[in-house]
């Protein structure tokens, strides 16, 4: 299997927030630092993957997770209503949560999360798809009942190398301020 995402995160937030190091990242991306709460900022925008979603990854999710027909027979899915194989929404969001982790939460302070908001699949994904998350911080605070909790609330939009979307879902991060993570 190829490696998942080895690429650095791009970022796309207000022009007044980009100090933008040689590697076009701001300063609080560079190499060799992690991404700590206090670098979020409501309306950043963090861009993950891409990922391609393969054939075979689809029948092994689903066949283990998910195993509806129309994720696990490729001949029975060709004539069925959605006209071939598509991936199980629940792989959609292991992908999503896999994109996020390598662009956002790898090696940062997140500690996990107490739940998503709504969740809501647009557009089949079938084999051969190329997803890209992008996260918005819609708001980034402490917690007003633990100085040493940070909650961050984001909007998810994974789309196809088409341009439609493919997944929305509202997250919700917390992140260890208390300085021990």
């Amino acid at each position: 299997m190829p490696p998942r995402n080895t690429r650095a995160a791009r970022l796309v937030y207000p022009a007044a927030l980009a100090r933008l190091g040689s590697n076009g990242l701001p300063a609080a991306f560079q190499q060799g630092r992690s991404m700590k709460f206090a670098d979020l900022r409501a309306g950043m925008v963090i861009t993950g993957g891409p990922l391609q979603v393969t054939e075979a990854e689809i029948l092994e999710f689903a066949r283990k997770f998910d195993p509806q027909w129309f994720h696990t027979d490729v001949q029975r899915a060709a004539e069925g209503r959605w006209g071939g194989l598509i991936a199980s929404g629940w792989h959609t969001c292991a992908l999503a949560m896999r994109m996020a982790v390598d662009a956002i939460l790898h090696d940062s302070e997140s500690f996990g999360s107490p739940g998503l908001g709504e969740v809501s699949w647009r557009v089949p994904v079938r084999p051969g798809d190329t997803l890209t998350l992008h996260a918005r911080v819609q708001g980034a605070r402490v917690s007003a009942s633990r100085n040493d909790l940070g909650i961050v609330n984001w909007a998810w939009v994974v789309d196809n190398q088409h341009g439609e979307t493919v997944l929305e879902l509202d997250a919700t991060s917390l992140f260890d301020l208390s300085g021990d993570s």
